[in-house]
């Protein structure tokens, strides 16, 4: 990696760390200003006090690091076209019932619940989206999700 980019970091982050070692070993640091008023952004802001390369927009992070790199870099480029979800058939029945059996008021793993069903992940993750739209769904930290008791 040619550089670090802290967008939000609080006063003790690891992104500070992070940024700090960034720093240590030649890498260019970035960071995204925040509100003055945000805890959130206290960490960020103070490593634009301290140097940090100001970054309010992709080409900022590109023009620096470009000689860098060895070459010119004139554009970002663009993001690759979403996939075309409507070509996706609805999910089966059948595929809803495997679904809701694996999901119970315990936090499961997204993973898990695809093993356990033998789905694909879009399969699954189509069912989810479903549950999830009808209020059915609790998503839980690490990815994780439960049937809302």
């Amino acid at each position: 990696a040619l550089g670090l980019v802290v967008v939000e970091a609080a006063q003790r982050s690891g992104s500070l760390i992070s940024a700090r070692l960034a720093g240590e070993m030649g890498r260019l640091v970035f960071a995204v200003p925040g509100s003055p008023l945000d805890p959130r952004a206290a960490g960020s802001n103070g490593l634009l006090k301290d140097g940090a390369t100001l970054v309010t927009e992709a080409a900022d992070v590109s023009s620096a690091i470009a000689p860098l790199a060895g070459a010119r870099v004139s554009r970002i480029a663009p993001l690759a076209e979403p996939p075309d979800l409507s070509a996706m058939p609805p999910p089966r029945e059948d595929d809803r019932a495997g679904v809701l059996e694996a999901l119970g008021p315990t936090p499961v793993a997204v993973d898990e619940v695809i093993r356990h069903t033998g789905l694909g992940a879009a399969q699954v993750s189509m069912v989810l989206l479903e549950l999830d739209l009808a209020g059915r769904l609790e998503r839980h930290a690490g990815g994780n999700v439960s049937l809302v008791s």
